[in-house]
């Protein structure tokens, strides 16, 4: 697998993801419709030309699955069972069509599971930034992670 094993985490570990995602119009549309949000300030550049931003800004939970999308390769493909939380979400800066997303993130923490042997608690921070080296969306994920099989 190309996922790290939770033997192989260690806390205060910290991946520079080499995946980066230029966010689309359609993406946004798509997963606005899809998910049933029809807030205007995603869908509608009329109205959201009237507001703050000056134009349409992405979901905010398209930000969120992206950013930890981009972690995927680097740690967790094929070796997590589950995701057990997220906690600590902010997006502090509005992402927009166009906007390049990178991600950095840190593990916090390691803990044997106290219900499955074969597994351990890793838990993520995880930082997204656009082009401009502003951060546009922080969360902590806590993940089940398998163990190396035993040979």
């Amino acid at each position: 697998m190309a996922g790290l094993y939770f033997e192989e985490f260690t806390i205060g570990r910290t991946f520079d993801h080499a995946w980066t995602r230029t966010v689309t119009e359609m993406d946004n549309v798509l997963f606005s419709s899809l998910t049933m949000n029809v807030q205007p300030l995603h869908l509608d550049e009329e109205f959201a030309s009237k507001t703050e931003f000056g134009q349409r800004i992405v979901n905010s939970l398209f930000t969120l699955g992206l950013m930890i999308g981009i972690t995927v390769n680097d740690t967790t493909i094929g070796t997590t069972i589950a995701n057990l939380g997220m906690t600590d979400v902010k997006f502090p800066k509005p992402v927009f069509h166009g906007d390049t997303l990178k991600v950095r993130t840190t593990v916090l923490g390691i803990r044997e599971s106290k219900s499955r042997p074969d597994a351990g608690i890793v838990e993520f921070d995880h930082t997204a930034t656009n082009q401009r080296g502003e951060v546009v969306a922080e969360c902590k994920r806590q993940a089940l992670m398998r163990k190396r099989p035993k040979a």
